[in-house]
């Protein structure tokens, strides 16, 4: 470790700052360096002020409940009170938000988003890639139109389904499209040509039909159309987060280069598939010709936001004099912006932001205090960096109930740089049980989405964000599809993130980026959006409704059901992060259907155990049988993961068993029901025996 004024730093992060990233910007170590302490000095009192701030809400709600123990729950009481500690804050006059000039992805088109962990090369450089995708490959892959083919050669039959498919739907959005790609005429959705392919575009998306007839698909084709690619992922969420397991210098250095890579235009993976080795790189801008005979460019990836982490978590790379780690996010804040800025000298001129913006996306934000903490540290960090005011663009994340009921506060308080506010389903939902935890039983997992609080939530974000002039100026989102093997059901299901306003809305992979693009084909959310900025904000009082259990709503059968659904859900994850460092990954549940899991559906399932644990609806005994039981099940499921650690075989040595069951045991105690401190001491430990039997090998 190297000393720095009152900082520890660790030689591998020091390292990585001055000899990998600041000569590509040509900055000065002791500028970094010092610019890094004026930060740590300014906001590390702000970020422990505010946190003991969450922590005395969260106080005054639980005394407020436990002495109303068994009373109706009265709203228009609870929200007085809520008013009188100041959790709820007087809302702003009208405004508009300021944001000026970010890039079309963000102020100017719908369309789908990916989310991705920074810490596995090839998911982020496919994702990076996401920004086009095969129609035909996407439909014949996947159960969207036709059961998933279950021998691996070609089957004819279904390629010409899959043909007609595609071209009906270009029918149904572009009438006359084929006639426009013979005649070369005028036709109000033609863009242009790239060799080989004519470009349409609709929505502001575009569409390029490849021609090849020498190929398989262009013999039979009557004008050689080979392909149809679908302009899909706008933006990428690379995630420092949720999704990623970093638990010490290794992994913390391993995603800020990644993030390099990425923004440097070099970052690359070697994999094998089907017995070939191949390497990943980042797609290449198309050159297109316009009908008008003049060049552009159209861009070949996903535009690219970065995921901080949350006020709440600190991280070893850096320690003050007496040990006590500093801050993540503050360190987040500086070094991920700073990579951001080699975007402008990327290899081949191929920028991220056209514009020159670097966008940052901020979680686990409760209220209007920390959002205006969030604005303030991203100033400090433009004039360390030498940027001008609001080159950083921010995301907010609307997952946790301080915010949800304070939105419009929170929106004005980062009125300048807000780029985009995003639901959170299952966040938003850990934090409700964690709030409302003394208040009584709570409905199970499942009832969750059917009630009153999460319907207001969903409609709150989009009306506010667009009566605070989001519109034209940034994104407002909608959360995640889990499912990424179940297609079928997204093409008919996810088309209601559109009807209900919001200009994008997030996907589990490229494929289903493509697919979630037809739908902002089929919807207008132009004119959505007129049609919902006509309608008035539902209540405040819908949003503050408890989500309780209903007497004997639940029968014996289905709560053991139910906790043992949580139980292989929790475990499913826990395992991997555990004992092998996966933030994120395809969980299968009970029935074997691969869900996307990452922190925010560990907190929900953790903490809706913890609750009825709480509420005598389920005893210790009752979750020890679901969590042995589920055990046995999750351990089956992956029993063909060479590096897999079975828990069952011995519970009391298992790590990733033990973490789970501290999860759920202490999750009542748990700051806000957030997860991570109870995984990195896992974690570590994790790591530590590691390195010690491999240490033992070597010996």
């Amino acid at each position: 470790m190297a000393n720095n004024g009152d900082l520890i730093i660790d030689d591998r992060f020091k390292s990585f700052i001055e000899t990998e990233v600041l000569p590509l910007i040509s900055m000065a170590p002791d500028k970094f360096w010092a610019g890094l302490g004026s930060l740590i000095a300014e906001f590390s009192p702000r970020h422990e002020a505010l946190l003991q701030k969450r922590y005395w809400f969260q106080e005054q709600i639980d005394a407020w409940h436990e002495i109303r123990v068994g009373q109706p729950h009265n709203v228009a009481e609870y929200e007085s009170y809520l008013r009188a500690i100041g959790y709820i804050v007087p809302e702003p006059d009208d405004f508009v938000i300021e944001t000026m000039g970010c890039d079309v992805e963000i102020a100017g088109l719908a369309g789908p988003q990916l989310v991705v962990p920074v810490l596995n090369e090839r998911f982020v450089l496919n994702a990076a890639n996401a920004r086009w995708g095969s129609l035909y490959d996407v439909l014949y892959g996947t159960d969207a139109i036709l059961p998933v083919p279950k021998n691996p050669g070609f089957d004819p039959s279904r390629s010409k389904l899959v043909v007609r498919w595609a071209q009906d739907f270009l029918d149904s959005i572009i009438p006359n499209w084929r006639g426009a790609l013979r005649m070369g005429a005028l036709h109000p959705n033609l863009f242009g040509r790239t060799t080989n392919t004519v470009i349409f575009h609709h929505h502001g998306l575009h569409i390029e039909i490849v021609i090849d007839p020498d190929s398989d698909l262009g013999r039979d084709d009557e004008d050689g159309i080979c392909d149809i690619q679908f302009e899909s992922a706008l933006s990428t969420i690379v995630d420092f987060e949720d999704s990623v397991a970093c638990v010490d210098a290794e992994d913390k250095i391993k995603a800020y280069r990644n993030w390099l890579g990425l923004l440097c235009g070099s970052l690359e993976a070697d994999f094998v598939k089907n017995n070939q080795n191949f390497k990943r790189k980042l797609s290449s801008n198309k050159l297109v010709v316009l009908t008008d005979g003049s060049q552009t460019f159209l861009k070949g990836r996903a535009l690219l936001m970065a995921r901080n982490v949350g006020l709440h978590m600190t991280t070893p790379i850096l320690k003050t004099a007496d040990g006590s780690e500093i801050y993540e996010g503050i360190v987040d804040a500086l070094v991920t912006s700073l990579i951001a800025q080699c975007d402008q000298k990327a290899k081949g001129g191929i920028n991220n932001s056209a514009e020159g913006y670097i966008y940052i996306v901020k979680p686990k934000l409760h209220g209007p205090d920390e959002v205006a903490l969030v604005n303030d540290l991203f100033g400090a960090v433009e004039r360390i960096l030498g940027l001008k005011s609001f080159t950083i663009k921010i995301g907010v994340m609307d997952e946790e109930r301080r915010t949800s009921v304070n939105l419009k506060a929170c929106i004005y308080a980062i009125r300048q740089r807000l780029c985009f506010i995003n639901t959170g389903f299952l966040d938003r939902t850990g934090d409700e049980i964690h709030t409302s935890m003394k208040a009584g039983a709570l409905c199970s997992k499942s009832q969750m989405k059917n009630q009153d609080w999460i319907k207001a939530y969903e409609t709150r974000n989009v009306a506010i964000g667009l009566a605070c002039g989001l519109k034209g100026r940034a994104q407002i989102g909608k959360g995640m599809w889990a499912a990424p093997d179940q297609m079928k059901a997204m093409l008919e299901q996810k088309q209601g993130h559109v009807l209900s306003g919001a200009t994008t809305a997030w996907v589990p992979s490229p494929a289903a980026a493509t697919l979630h693009a037809l739908h902002y084909h089929m919807i207008d959310v132009n004119a959505v959006q007129a049609t919902i900025g006509l309608l008035e904000v539902a209540p405040l009082s819908e949003l503050l409704k408890i989500p309780y259990m209903t007497v004997d709503s639940l029968s014996t059968e289905e709560i053991k059901a139910d906790l043992e659904t949580n139980a292989q859900s929790l475990l499913g994850y826990v395992v991997r992060w555990i004992d092998q460092g996966i933030g994120c990954s395809k969980v299968p549940d009970l029935i074997n259907n691969g869900l996307m899991e990452d922190r925010a559906t560990l907190r929900i399932s953790a903490q809706a155990m913890a609750n009825w644990l709480y509420h005598n609806v389920c005893s210790q005994s009752d979750i020890e049988a679901a969590l042995k039981k589920m055990a046995l099940r999750v351990d089956d499921q992956n029993s063909q993961d060479p590096l897999y650690q079975p828990m069952a075989k011995d519970f009391d040595r298992s790590l990733a068993y033990q973490a789970a069951r501290a999860l759920i045991y202490e999750g009542a105690n748990q700051a806000n029901g957030y997860t991570e401190s109870i995984l990195h001491w896992w974690r570590l430990k994790a790591k530590a025996n590691q390195l010690l039997k491999d240490a033992l090998l070597q010996a």
